[in-house]
């Protein structure tokens, strides 16, 4: 069973991202589960929580609607392919994460030449392998059933609340204004982070 998405919005969504790749696939993949058991965020209010900075966060912006912007896309830096979907409105909630296998037994090849590339130490050669694979792996991804390529469980924390709005406090050093909330107290002073690690070092 292929992709329920359509090809113009996987269309729009690589022109949103800049270019297509297989991460940009697992994006879209999981941003079509999300839509599939609890709709858009312009339906209902919802939240994602990404565990990873790659390609596929973008898809999640562009197709569920939960962006950085409006503060309902959490990034957490944990290095995982997971996203975690919420529906405000009923609390109802998933988190999906990538099955190993669904990349392919050639990812490990791939990743390889993958790294070889990202080096600048790689000959044509493998660079055509590496194009080559990388489309099997898109081709795979957005045809497989969305249950051969995440596994699908309850969230692990709870709901982020809502964002608020906080004071704007000046950093004593910089004279920056910082939402209060990201701000430090050190020697008696108001300090943005920036300014606060350069202070607080530990030898």
């Amino acid at each position: 069973m292929s992709t329920t998405i359509s090809q113009q919005h996987i269309n729009d969504t690589i022109a949103f991202h800049g270019h297509s790749c297989p991460g940009l696939s697992i994006g879209i993949r999981a941003a079509e589960l999300c839509l599939r058991e609890l709709g858009h965020n312009n339906e209902t209010p919802l939240t994602a929580i990404c565990e990873t900075d790659m390609c596929g966060v973008d898809a999640i912006q562009f197709l569920t609607g939960c962006t950085l912007g409006k503060g309902n896309l959490i990034h957490r830096d944990y290095g995982k392919m997971a996203f975690t979907f919420y529906r405000k409105n009923d609390g109802k909630g998933i988190r999906v994460l990538l099955r190993p296998e669904a990349m392919g037994a050639d990812y490990p090849e791939c990743r390889e030449l993958l790294k070889k590339s990202l080096s600048g130490i790689i000959t044509q050669k493998e660079e055509n392998r590496l194009e080559k694979l990388r489309c099997e792996q898109q081709e795979r991804l957005m045809a497989a059933s969305l249950e051969d390529i995440f596994e699908v469980a309850e969230p692990k924390i709870q709901q982020p609340r809502p964002a608020k709005i906080l004071e704007t406090l000046t950093c004593a050093h910089c004279g920056e204004g910082a939402m209060e909330s990201r701000t430090r107290r050190f020697e008696g002073q108001t300090l943005c982070i920036p300014c606060f690690n350069k202070v607080e070092q530990k030898l």
